[in-house]
């Protein structure tokens, strides 16, 4: 059974975001923020697709909320959280820094994170393994426009739910569930990446891309996507004794943290968020919910 919890503040020993999706109207930037003053973490890993650099070149879209979610993250790192930024394919501008740390931010193709425990995972954002990608890149990019337009219907969809005292309801995950041809496609990538992880002698494999947050133990392989923040608001954290688990961060009045004015990121104590002006995505403060089960679609 899922347990829901709403801690003031929350340390783990790392923390895994992938596919924030900086440059689209659907990032949802403040609950990534939410998220972020209500835990604190050694080892940060965010897993590709932070900035989409393709809807950048179509469109310039920068909300005065991309740079406070920057201005944390730098501040993190200034706080001892380490800061390992992996690239993706819609960031992909980025590779030609690849190697380079941009002070004790790492930026790379993919890296081994070695958990409390020993157990070692590779850890990428996973467009490597996209036979779609490496297939047709103008057909990747037209499913990608497509997608935005499915998001936009299920912003109207759930604004709907709402006024009906409804939860949220993933349309975009209920769509790509439905459609066989998605989900081959989603099983494909997903064996893909189990098979390189056990080759490489790994203990599992930690990534993104897909926008499906999950974790499954296959034979002798964890599989874990971390999901994203344009419509699931997932992370993957580890505790001090190496498990890992996946967190789900829902927007919800109910299960609301109730945090007050300033953050209660141990780090941001004495260096409060300044919110710029005009920023007013993301809302209301959201809750956590914790799933120790493999989690399927929303």
């Amino acid at each position: 059974m899922t347990q829901r919890i709403c801690p003031k503040h929350v340390k783990y020993r790392a923390i895994w975001i992938s596919d924030v999706h900086l440059g689209t109207k659907h990032s949802q930037v403040g609950k990534l923020l939410e998220f972020l003053r209500e835990t604190e973490c050694e080892h940060l890993y965010i897993v590709g697709d932070f900035i989409d650099g393709w809807q950048l070149r179509r469109k310039w879209y920068w909300a005065d909320d991309y740079n406070v979610l920057i201005q944390k993250l730098l501040r993190k790192n200034r706080k001892k959280t380490r800061v390992t930024f992996i690239t993706g394919n819609h960031d992909e501008f980025l590779e030609k820094f690849l190697g380079i740390n941009f002070g004790t931010v790492r930026l790379v193709e993919r890296t081994v994170h070695t958990a409390a425990n020993g157990k070692r995972y590779l850890v990428l954002h996973g467009h490597q393994f996209d036979g779609l990608m490496h297939f047709n890149r103008l057909l990747d990019r037209f499913g990608s426009a497509l997608y935005d337009r499915i998001l936009d219907l299920n912003v109207w969809i759930n604004r709907i739910r709402r006024n009906l005292g409804f939860g949220y309801w993933s349309f975009a995950s209920y769509v790509k569930l439905k459609a066989k041809s998605a989900m081959k496609y989603v099983t494909d990538y997903e064996e893909s990446m189990i098979q390189f992880s056990r080759k490489s002698g790994m203990d599992g494999v930690i990534c993104g891309h897909i926008h499906r947050p999950e974790i499954r133990p296959v034979g002798d392989v964890l599989y874990m996507n971390c999901g994203d923040w344009v419509e699931n608001c997932t992370a993957l954290v580890e505790d001090y004794d190496g498990n890992i688990r996946l967190i789900r961060f829902h927007e919800s009045d109910v299960h609301s943290p109730g945090r007050g004015e300033g953050t209660h990121d141990a780090g941001d104590r004495d260096e409060p968020d300044v919110p710029a002006a005009g920023a007013s995505r993301g809302g209301r403060a959201g809750g956590f919910e914790s799933d120790p089960q493999p989690a399927g679609i929303l």
